[in-house]
């Protein structure tokens, strides 16, 4: 059986990445330049910055190109991924350093930042836990974490019609309807997604404080929590 993930090993979907998230995540960019300014709040201006789940490059080029002094540690446990950042970032990767693997691979910072966007719906719940955890631990005192991902209310009747304004956006954007159906049914089944509530409550169990939503995009959210 293939997952979502499985896309990010296969060479063909990894080349055709950066044509998808502004397609199915409702106000993309502008997600990416409010986790820029949120960082950008506390990080002093040459921050070094950790960015989980990076492969892709495309919020790392976001950042590197709002805040020239800016430095980067991105992970992510897709080797191809990590290569298709590279060429995202072009001259820019001189300012990132890229580690493969998860959030037990990231160096132990102190970091002035961190981000992990797009990524934690991937991850069972007590891993999410845990790696909010280990995020914290990285961050100085104070340090904002910024995080977006797939979170829906309870309830099966809720999340079916939530999923069906998702593939309903995706299709607007111009992705296929046969293509959408097959990722809405993949996501319903197989990735881990909370609702509101338990997305905060993770963030606060981690230890982060002030957590606070910044953004909601049918069924993508996004907060901010400080270390």
């Amino acid at each position: 059986m293939t997952t979502p993930m499985d896309a990010f090993n296969d060479p063909q979907a990894v080349a055709r990445y950066t044509d998808g998230p502004p397609r199915i995540v409702p106000g993309y960019e502008a997600m990416q330049r409010m986790a820029t300014l949120l960082l950008a709040e506390r990080a002093r201006h040459d921050a070094r910055i950790m960015v989980l789940g990076a492969g892709g490059g495309l919020e790392l080029k976001t950042f590197a190109q709002a805040h020239p002094e800016w430095t980067f540690d991105g992970i992510d446990p897709s080797g191809e991924m990590l290569k298709l950042a590279e060429r995202v970032l072009g001259p820019l990767t001189s300012r990132a350093v890229l580690h493969q693997g998860t959030i037990d691979d990231a160096p132990a910072g102190p970091f002035d930042a961190a981000t992990c966007l797009l990524t934690l719906h991937f991850l069972p719940l007590e891993v999410r836990r845990r790696t909010a955890l280990e995020v914290r631990r990285r961050l100085k005192p104070g340090a904002p974490f910024v995080v977006a991902h797939f979170s829906i209310p309870d309830g099966d009747d809720e999340r079916a019609l939530w999923l069906s304004r998702y593939a309903a956006f995706a299709v607007a954007s111009g992705i296929e309807p046969d293509r959408i159906a097959n990722a809405r049914a993949a996501i319903a089944e197989q990735l881990t997604i909370l609702t509101p509530a338990q997305d905060e409550a993770v963030l606060r169990e981690a230890g982060f404080s002030y957590v606070d939503m910044f953004y909601a995009g049918f069924t993508f959210r996004g907060w901010v929590g400080y270390a």
